[in-house]
């Protein structure tokens, strides 16, 4: 099942619907009431087969998507977590003065401030009086569904919910300068998040799945899920030993090789360009680099 958190231009509330088929949304606001996708998640037990059974319901004229979780309470991302990536990340300098290529022991993990979500198709602020080294990252997103602490790699996808893409947009200079990642990867709109959150049922082995970007139609990344350095379970396992997660808690997974700094010289991104992010059966998202503001 997919469903979207999207804004209804009629009445320019913010509602969660259905994905059918054919590709359109019914508002599941008879449903489900006022409550967010998150909340949806969260009661998703006693939620769940009434989302999917729900008929009759109507069809959304031209919505504006939204991020399935807008407010996630933590944004868990990965850094390394692709070998090719790893390398080029390396190589590049960005990280360490020695260009390391050696592959982690243990997962990276960092954060992704909330504020940085954005839609799947909102523009991107490039944010030129901050950073002039602009980075996209396509990365498999998990969304944690029942929440808990010290959970064991034999019941972590017990706890998976669903999925979704998110963008790791990144600003490498700032990444670089202050020597760790939360402010390089946080800015405003640095998370494009969607299309969809399509449930775990729906998607099935997330191993079997292809993550892939392009800047203005020219390929950048591809990679399959199964490439992955530390698997989902291993993560949510190194996440939950000693914090808890919870529902809508999302998880970026990684991004394989292709980034602009593995380009020689770094191929950073400017006002104007596309970037898509697609994985298999999940959507795409599509953002444009907005102009620098005046």
């Amino acid at each position: 099942m997919k469903l979207v958190t999207f804004t209804d231009p009629q009445s320019g509330r913010t509602r969660v619907g259905r994905v059918e088929s054919d590709g359109r949304i019914q508002d599941l606001t008879a449903t489900v009431g006022a409550r967010t996708l998150r909340d949806v998640i969260e009661e998703w037990d006693r939620l769940g087969s009434a989302v999917a059974s729900a008929t009759d319901l109507p069809v959304v004229d031209a919505p504006q998507l939204r991020p399935p979780i807008e407010l996630p309470r933590t944004l868990y991302a990965v850094g390394k977590n692709y070998r090719n990536h790893v390398q080029e990340f390396g190589r590049s300098g960005y990280d360490n003065p020695d260009l390391s290529t050696d592959i982690p022991t243990v997962p990276v993990i960092f954060s992704k401030v909330p504020s940085s979500v954005t839609g799947p198709f909102d523009a991107i602020d490039p944010h030129q009086a901050v950073t002039s080294e602009l980075d996209y990252e396509a990365e498999l997103a998990v969304i944690i569904g029942r929440g808990g602490r010290g959970i064991s790699r034999e019941q972590a996808m017990d706890h998976v919910w669903g999925y979704t893409i998110i963008n790791d947009v990144t600003a490498r200079d700032q990444q670089r300068d202050h020597q760790q990642w939360l402010i390089g990867k946080s800015l405003d709109t640095f998370a494009p998040m969607g299309p969809w959150a399509v449930t775990a049922d729906e998607v099935g082995d997330p191993a079997r799945l292809e993550v892939s970007a392009t800047v203005n139609g020219e390929p950048r990344q591809k990679a399959l899920v199964s490439d992955l350095i530390f698997d989902i379970p291993e993560l949510i396992r190194t996440i939950s030993a000693g914090i808890t997660l919870y529902s809508g808690d999302v998880i970026a997974t990684g991004t394989p090789a292709g980034v602009g700094i593995s380009f020689t010289p770094p191929r950073f991104l400017q006002p104007g360009d596309v970037v898509e992010c697609a994985v298999t059966g999940l959507g795409a998202l599509r953002n444009t680099i907005g102009a620098a503001p005046k």
